[in-house]
Formats: structure tokens, C-alpha cells, sequence
């Protein structure tokens, strides 16, 4: 099992901090007409916006934090890290594409699409890892067994369905889209915090004390199922 690097855990906690803090200080640069509860975040970074540049910094640094996490976060597998960095990737271009001050934009709309599927599908990669050829293998840190990455795609999912209701046909689209913005941009930091600690489980759990004044890092325990250790070649056993 490899190390989460302290780096690691810096930038998956500073994704929400990025998110909540770019559109708080984007909002205040905003003329009096502008509601956070009915409009959207990408029109504080749209090209009509006051100080567009303050929400595409936090997007780009946003999108740079889920590729950072995606990069060494190894005990997510394949599958899941992917995902993540498809919706960094996708998070990033959403300002390659803003938001016109009239109407829609499709190459937007499909950029957010593309963002918010990926992070709310990754915590359910974890249930596409291919075996591993072994009959046995450790239990997966908590955030990447079957279960939990299941149900936090369900949960995410159902926040996605009610932006996309509030898109349609609602008047709260700015709120479920932030709430939805936050629980995405948590799960990275509870699944980097995830792997941390079992890492530091498993490291300790694979040393063995054999005396006070001796080291312990890299000490492997005997098997007790295994042969016993028998003389050493040229060597042979005194007598009392």
C-alpha cells in the first residue's frame, strides 16, 4: 500500500475552501440583482460577470486540486481515478467556455455535464476493480469498499437530480448547485483521509518488536504457519 503524501491531503482540503471562498468573494463584486439561491456559479465566472477573473481562478485551481488528488490517491484504483480526473479536467474547461450573457451555451452546458458526472460517479469506481489474481488481499480503506462508495454516488446522484430539476423547472437552481459543488468537493479529502489512515494501520501493523534497543522499522514477524527454521548451513549445535 503506497503513502498519501502530506501534499496530497493539503489540496483535497483546499478544493471546498477554493469553492466556497472564490464564489463568496465573486457574489460581493456582483451587481445588487444578483441572487446566490436562483443564479448559477458559472455566471459569476460568465463574460458579463464583475470581476469574472476571481471565480476562474478558483475553477482552474479547483479543477487542478481534483487532478493533484487523482494523481497518487493509488488506493482509489484505476477506474475511480480516472473519474476524478475526468471531472478535473471537465472542471477546468468550463472556463475555456463561459457562460454568454443571453442564453445558453452548449460546449458550457456540456463541460458542467461532463464535471458533475464524473465526480459524482468516482466514488463508485471502487466497485470495477478487477480482481487481483490473489485469494485473499487487505480489506480496502473504508472509502473505497463496495458499499460506501455506492451509497455515496447515490447520495450525490440524488443532488444532481434535484439541480437538474431546479434547472428545469425550479427557482433554487444556484442553491442545489452549490450544495451539490460542496458534497462533490468533500468526498476527495474524507477518501484522501481514508487512505491515509490505513495506510499508517497497515505500516504499523507490519512491524514487530524484538527488543528495546533495537529498531523495529522493516522487522517481518515469522509466519507461524510456516516450516520452522532449521540450523544454518556449516553450522552445527553445541551441547550444554
Amino acid at each position: 500500500m503506497r503513502p498519501v503524501p502530506n501534499w496530497a491531503v493539503a489540496t483535497a482540503a483546499a478544493a471546498p475552501v477554493l469553492l466556497v471562498a472564490g464564489w463568496t468573494v465573486a457574489e460581493a463584486r456582483q451587481p445588487v440583482g444578483y441572487d446566490p439561491v436562483r443564479d448559477t456559479i458559472s455566471e459569476l465566472a460568465g463574460q458579463d460577470a464583475t470581476d469574472a477573473w476571481i471565480m476562474v481562478v478558483a475553477l482552474v485551481l479547483l479543477g487542478c486540486c481534483y487532478l493533484s488528488v487523482a494523481a497518487v490517491l493509488h488506493a482509489a484504483g484505476l477506474p475511480s481515478r480516472f473519474l476524478l480526473a475526468i471531472g478535473g479536467v471537465a472542471t477546468i474547461a468550463l472556463v475555456a467556455f463561459p457562460r454568454p450573457p443571453v442564453g445558453g451555451s452548449l460546449s458550457h452546458g456540456v463541460a458542467a455535464t461532463v464535471a458533475v458526472l464524473a465526480l459524482v460517479l468516482w466514488p463508485a469506481g471502487s466497485a470495477l476493480r478487477l480482481p487481483s489474481g490473489h485469494h485473499t488481499r487487505p480489506e480496502p480503506p473504508w472509502a473505497f469498499r463496495r458499499a460506501v462508495g455506492l451509497s455515496a454516488t447515490l447520495v450525490l446522484l440524488a443532488l444532481f437530480g434535484w439541480c437538474a430539476f431546479e434547472v428545469t423547472s425550479g427557482s433554487r437552481t444556484g442553491l442545489a448547485e452549490r450544495v451539490t459543488a460542496v458534497a462533490v468537493s468533500l468526498w476527495p479529502l474524507l477518501a484522501v483521509l481514508s487512505a491515509r489512515r490505513a495506510h499508517l494501520a497497515w505500516s504499523t501493523g507490519g512491524t514487530v518488536r524484538v527488543g528495546p534497543d533495537l529498531p523495529t522499522i522493516g522487522v517481518v514477524p515469522p509466519d507461524p504457519l510456516g516450516p520452522p527454521d532449521g540450523p544454518a548451513p556449516g553450522r552445527r549445535d553445541r551441547l550444554p
